[in-house]
């Protein structure tokens, strides 16, 4: 494998942002001093001078539709758009066609992306009403799969998973971490009849109405209740509003908690007063919500009640995504353009980079106990992105790569670039240049 030593670049690591030398070898990251002048054998450098070395995203909640869906995307097109926006490893939904309900139709995802996934990859188990059994047989890999994944909230196929024997099974026996989805499925259901009543047609205005706090929040309190009797490990997906945020703590560091959170990309850029302009195309459950619960999640997530930085990647066709309210599919296309767009806040004061380093990157390892990723340390795996911070990208039709072909984000412009993409120390993106010759690794997990 090539060797690679990156010269004088900021290096934004554990909280500071330093001036520094890296070597690669092997696939890890050998050395890194304030410089480096002597190295034995051959090595390709690279001037870092007025960029930034962040270590590699990990998205830990993407849906990349293969099997059965790819006429939405595939793990292949995925993770390539996902490497060119500075995510090098990411953890995928179990609500694919068949629904991944079983050890082997576990095993088969990760057959497919040995051979196709570009980035790094893990795969959640998924539940339904009826496969307890099978889902606890999941301890046995803890190891080598990310987590138990539970839709308190419909979804794809037989995943709405509402009996209470069955949970309590799962979250008592689990070793495993437990990803929800929250939202409870009665007051949904309420709420659409109740706006239903009154005549009016429905349009994506009203998707916050009918998946609303109180849907989030009463699902949200439920999985917490239930795992604090058993002192399971839980993490609650995709918080959405701002009462949620009263069931989470600051008050630990994160590797002491047991109940952690994550907020999407969607949820900390877009309000319900984006419905008018983007319709359907931003509907998506939850639901993106009232300008205040923004505001909220923004507060939280700097001072980590909020733990985790995400996407809830979700491709649909613009076809899937038209038509009336009630018929357009739910998610939305982002994990190409979630670093981008949180250096966009960067450079907007919002959020400091050594924040987004920390909310992307470090929490993801430590919530999930990744092995040797998610910070730039000698003998971790060199999975890297390199920074531009001068050099502004518009979001296009013709960069696009997810295999939907839009993004709710078209013509936005970010005032800073994705330039190199290290995965496992093969640069695999190099502006704009791609060299596919090496695939992504299974990740593996320190419980």
């Amino acid at each position: 494998m090539q060797r690679y030593l990156i010269k004088n670049i900021q290096v934004v690591n554990e909280g500071e942002i330093k001036t520094a030398d890296l070597l690669i070898t092997d696939g890890r990251i050998e050395s890194i001093r304030a410089q480096i002048t002597q190295v034995n054998g051959a090595v390709i450098e690279i001037n870092g001078e007025g960029k930034y070395l962040l270590p590699g995203c990990i998205d830990d909640q993407v849906h990349f539709r293969e099997p059965g869906l790819t006429h939405k995307a595939t793990i292949y097109t995925e993770a390539k758009a996902a490497v060119a926006g500075g995510v090098t490893s990411y953890m995928e939904m179990p609500n694919t066609i068949p629904n991944a309900l079983t050890q082997e139709l576990l095993e088969d995802k990760y057959r497919v992306a040995a051979g196709a996934s570009l980035a790094n990859y893990s795969f959640f188990m998924g539940t339904g009403n009826d496969n307890a059994a099978e889902v606890l047989k999941t301890n046995d890999k803890k190891k080598d799969v990310c987590g138990i994944k539970i839709f308190m909230g419909a979804s794809t196929g037989n995943m709405l998973v509402d009996n209470p024997n069955t949970l309590d099974t799962i979250f008592r026996e689990s070793e495993l971490l437990i990803a929800t989805h929250c939202e409870d499925e009665k007051i949904i259901r309420r709420n659409l009849e109740k706006i239903k009543a009154k005549g009016k047609e429905l349009t994506a205005a009203d998707h916050p109405l009918i998946r609303d706090e109180e849907a989030c929040y009463e699902s949200s309190l439920y999985a917490i209740q239930i795992a604090k009797k058993y002192s399971t490990r839980l993490h609650i997906l995709h918080i959405s509003t701002e009462k949620e945020l009263q069931l989470f703590t600051n008050m630990f560091p994160l590797k002491e908690k047991r109940i952690t959170s994550e907020v999407c990309v969607h949820h900390l850029h877009f309000t319900s007063d984006d419905y008018a302009r983007l319709g359907n195309q931003i509907k998506c459950n939850p639901a993106i919500k009232a300008p205040h619960n923004r505001e909220a999640l923004w507060k939280a997530l700097l001072d980590d009640r909020l733990d985790v930085i995400a996407t809830d990647h979700a491709p649909h066709t613009l076809e899937e995504k038209s038509g009336p309210y009630e018929k357009a599919h739910a998610g939305l296309p982002l994990v190409q353009h979630s670093l981008p767009l949180m250096l966009y806040y960067y450079k907007q004061g919002r959020i400091s980079l050594e924040k987004i380093v920390q909310k992307m990157s470090h929490a993801v390892a430590d919530c999930f106990q990744v092995k040797d990723r998610g910070y730039i340390r000698e003998g971790y795996r060199a999975d890297l992105v390199i920074i531009d911070p001068g050099t502004h990208t518009t979001v296009t039709r013709e960069n696009i790569l997810y295999k939907c072909g839009w993004s709710p984000l078209e013509n936005f412009s970010f005032p800073a670039s994705v330039r190199q993409v290290f995965v496992n120390g093969h640069l695999v993106y190099n502006n704009g240049d791609w060299d596919e010759s090496k695939k992504g690794e299974r990740l593996i997990f320190d419980r």
